[in-house]
């Protein structure tokens, strides 16, 4: 063992030399690169007593799952895989090595943050703080309704248009990412808040054909959208960071929690990847990973 120690000492020196000349980075990336390196030269010589130039892909996976296990945060263990590949690019370059056993591995991807999620009585509390005396009024009561009923994305329902109801069938048409339609079942407090704001539109913008429109008889914007959550939030007295995603995923998680079954709920939202969905829904308790995973294996 004390010779390969020595072998990994003497590369090491060769790969900081490289790193501060060739690479020109600066003293605190090196020493973070070495910190990581001798950390898996330590695991190497203990558990395999190879040099190098013998390291194998199995030595570099079973570390990484070392890691893992030692409950390292996922940006830890992407940055010490980053620095185990930089290190054997090294010695390809030095032709040391004709093939790097770190090339193939994978980094753990990082999670997204969630957003917060609402309750079904703080959506009530937002939807209840709007004055519904005024057209303005009801098209943000029925924005708000069809947000969290529906589970849309902030541009799909600026997007909405008129020929989009189909109140009779039960559903709306939303135009998704791609210009990928889908069917969505509109719940009836939602088909009635959109009736309400229709009949109260100004006679001229009747026949406008998308649904919901700004003072002027035009589109919303996304930040309009933003700007309509935010005051109601504020009225409400909820100090949640809340945007339009934040009905959208208390939509998913919602119905996750109630028994809906993951691949509908993936429909529902227009997600192409079912591991899409486990990013927009808490997934802590056993019964919804045990329906996610129960899925995933059927792929």
């Amino acid at each position: 063992m004390a010779e390969y120690t020595k072998k990994w000492t003497e590369i090491s020196r060769g790969y900081r030399t490289h790193m501060r000349l060739e690479k020109h980075l600066s003293d605190n990336t090196i020493e973070s690169y070495m910190r990581d390196l001798a950390q898996f030269a330590h695991y190497i010589l203990r558990m395999y007593d190879v040099p190098p130039k013998k390291v194998e892909p199995e030595m570099v996976r079973n570390y990484m799952s070392r890691l893992y296990e030692q409950g390292r945060e996922k940006s830890s263990q992407a940055r010490a895989l980053s620095s185990i590949k930089s290190f054997f690019n090294y010695l390809l370059l030095e032709e040391v090595i004709e093939s790097s056993p770190a090339e193939l591995i994978e980094a753990p991807k990082a999670s997204r943050p969630l957003p917060d999620t609402l309750s079904v009585e703080e959506i009530d509390r937002l939807i209840g703080s709007i004055d519904n005396s005024t057209v303005k009024g009801l098209r943000d009561q029925a924005i708000l309704e069809v947000l969290y009923s529906c589970g849309l994305r902030v541009s799909e329902l600026c997007e909405l248009r008129m020929g989009d109801l189909f109140f009779g069938e039960g559903y709306i048409r939303v135009i998704g990412k791609g210009d990928k339609q889908r069917l969505v079942p509109v719940s009836g407090m939602a088909r009635d808040r959109i009736q309400l704001y229709m009949e109260r539109r100004k006679e001229e913008r009747r026949k406008e054909e998308i649904l919901f429109l700004n003072n002027r008889g035009k589109k919303l914007t996304r930040v309009m959208i933003f700007t309509i959550i935010k005051q109601a939030a504020q009225r409400a007295g909820i100090n949640k960071k809340i945007s339009p995603h934040t009905f959208r995923h208390s939509f998913a998680t919602h119905l996750l929690e109630g028994g809906a079954n993951i691949r509908q709920v993936q429909e529902l939202l227009g997600h192409e990847n079912i591991l899409t969905t486990e990013i927009y829904t808490h997934l802590d308790n056993t019964h919804l990973r045990q329906t996610l995973e129960k899925h995933l294996s059927l792929e």
